[in-house]
């Protein structure tokens, strides 16, 4: 299995297709991410769908299909075991982003610890695209992609 990307990737020397960012744009997009998983581990959906765009398309890890706008994920939501009919998840770590900016369309990698109370540790490798919303300038996620590897990488926090 790959190692987890480095923390900072420093970008393409000729502006190619590494062009890193602002720093305010690089935190900004990294806080909406950590801020859905927050909201998930809260088990608040309405926090997790305000980093979400309505029309955002999901590669679930655990659904062959793409999923595509809110009531496509609500479907896979609500027929997700609860935590007696499953293992529970005890925490979630996302750690060893890399954020690119291509003005209002941004790109993170990152990888996701998963751990569960009575399972093994799952990770994650992730690629969420967001896009800055015209009317607020906040991001949303329009696409994430999750994929899950056989074996976790220590977690370099």
């Amino acid at each position: 299995m790959p190692a987890p990307p480095p923390r900072s990737v420093p970008p393409a020397a000729d502006g190619g297709a590494r062009p890193g960012g602002a720093p305010a744009d690089l935190a900004e997009v990294w806080t909406v991410i950590t801020g859905m998983y927050e909201g998930y581990t809260a088990g608040d959906r309405a926090r997790i769908d305000a980093f979400l765009d309505p029309q955002a398309t999901i590669w679930d890890s655990a659904t062959p299909e793409l999923l595509c706008g809110r009531t496509e994920l609500n479907r896979v939501r609500d027929a997700r075991p609860i935590p007696e009919d499953g293992p529970a998840e005890t925490g979630l770590t996302a750690y060893g982003q890399v954020v690119d900016v291509f003005g209002d369309l941004a790109v993170a990698r990152y990888w996701l610890r998963v751990e569960f109370r009575a399972a093994p540790t799952e990770l994650a490798r992730n690629t969420a695209v967001l896009r800055r919303a015209p009317s607020d300038g906040n991001w949303l996620v329009v696409h994430l992609h999750e994929d899950i590897q056989s074996a976790p990488e220590p977690c370099d926090r």
